[in-house]
C-alpha cells in the first residue's frame, strides 16, 4: 500500500502541490526551519489543500478568506482545540506571506484572521492518558464490568455518538475485515475501523457476559445490555461514563461527547488526514463532507490502525 502522504496528494491539482512544496522548500533551506517543523507544516497545509479541492479551489492563491476562516469552522467542529487550530493557521499565514511576497496573490488574505482564543471552560477532550485512566477503571472480575470495558473501548474506538453505541447489533461487527457498521442520523450508514482492544473486550463481552445478561427476546440482537438484558438508554450510558470517570479521579466533568471528540483529536494529533477522520466520524452535516464518501475503505482502516492510540 503506498503511503498515506502519496495518496493525499494524488487526489490533489499540480498547480496546488507545486505551490506548496515550493513553500516547503523555502521553509527548509531559505528560513533553515527544523525537520519537524517542516513535517508538520507539510501535513497542516495537505489538510487545508484537502479542504480546498472539495471547494473546486485548485491553487492556494485563488482562495479567499472565507475559505481560510470556513477550515478553521472544520476544524473546530470536529473537536480541535485553540492550540491545534493555532498551529493550523500559523501554516497557512506563512503560505499566504511566501505567495505575496513572490507575487502570487495581490494581498494576504491571512493577515486579518485572529488566531483561535483559548477557552476557559471545561476541555471538550481528554488526552491520551485520562481516556486510559477511565479504560482501566472497570472490575473485569465482574461481569458488568467486562461489559463496560467493552462499552467504553467501542465508544472511544469507533468515536461513535451515544445513539449509535446503543444501536449497535452484533451483525455489524465484522471481525475478519476489523470494521463496524453503523447507522447514523437519518440512518446513514457508513464503515468505521475498529481497533484490536476494543474487539478484544467485545468478544470477551459477547462470549462470556451477553448470554447471561439476554434475558428478553425484545433486545433481539442489539450488542450491548443492561442487567435487566434491554437495550441501554442515553442515561445509560451517561452513568456509565460518569461512573468510571469519578473512578479515575480525573477532576472535570466528562459527557459522553467527548469521547467521540477525543477520537477525532487524537487521530488528527497523531498525524491523520482530515477527510479520512469525518469519514469515520460520519459528519453529514458539514458541506465539505461530500469528498469523503469515495474514500478506499483500506485506507481508512489504515489511517484509523496507524494513528489511534488503541488501533
Amino acid at each position: 500500500m503506498k503511503d498515506i502522504n502519496s495518496q493525499r496528494k494524488e487526489l490533489l491539482q499540480k498547480p496546488m502541490l507545486r505551490e506548496l512544496y515550493q513553500f516547503i522548500h523555502y521553509i527548509s533551506l531559505e528560513r533553515g526551519l527544523s525537520d519537524n517543523t517542516k513535517v508538520s507544516y507539510e501535513h497542516d497545509l495537505l489538510s487545508f489543500a484537502e479542504y480546498l479541492h472539495s471547494q473546486n479551489i485548485s491553487k492556494f492563491s485563488k482562495t479567499k478568506t472565507n475559505n481560510i476562516t470556513d477550515f478553521l469552522a472544520v476544524l473546530a467542529e470536529i473537536g480541535l482545540g485553540a492550540t491545534t487550530r493555532s498551529r493550523y493557521l500559523s501554516a497557512i499565514r506563512g503560505l499566504y506571506k511566501y505567495l505575496f511576497a513572490n507575487g502570487e496573490t495581490d494581498s494576504d488574505i491571512s493577515e486579518l484572521i485572529e488566531l483561535p482564543k483559548s477557552s476557559r471552560k471545561l476541555p471538550d477532550t481528554l488526552s491520551i492518558d485520562d481516556i486510559d485512566k477511565i479504560l482501566e477503571q472497570p472490575d473485569i472480575t465482574d461481569r458488568a464490568g467486562i461489559r463496560d470495558r467493552a462499552i467504553l473501548e467501542t465508544f472511544y474506538g469507533c468515536g461513535l455518538r451515544v445513539s449509535e453505541l446503543i444501536n449497535l447489533k452484533q451483525r455489524n461487527i465484522i471481525y475478519e475485515a476489523e470494521v463496524v457498521r453503523v447507522f447514523g442520523k437519518g440512518s446513514k450508514e457508513r464503515i468505521v475501523p475498529i481497533g484490536s482492544s476494543a474487539l478484544r473486550w467485545i468478544e470477551e463481552y459477547r462470549t462470556k457476559v451477553r448470554p447471561i445478561f439476554n434475558k428478553k427476546a425484545d433486545a433481539q440482537d442489539v450488542l450491548f445490555l443492561n442487567q435487566r438484558g434491554s437495550a441501554f438508554s442515553r442515561m445509560g450510558i451517561w452513568k456509565i461514563v460518569e461512573k468510571y470517570t469519578n473512578l479515575a479521579g480525573l477532576g472535570v466533568k466528562v459527557y459522553p461527547h467527548m469521547f467521540r471528540h477525543s477520537f477525532a483529536t487524537h487521530l488528527l494529533e497523531g498525524g491523520a488526514d482530515l477527510r479520512a477522520v469525518q469519514e469515520m466520524l460520519g459528519h453529514a452535516d458539514i458541506s465539505t463532507t461530500q469528498i469523503y464518501t469515495h474514500l478506499d475503505r483500506d485506507y481508512i482502516k489504515e489511517v484509523h490502525k496507524s494513528f489511534h492510540p488503541r488501533g
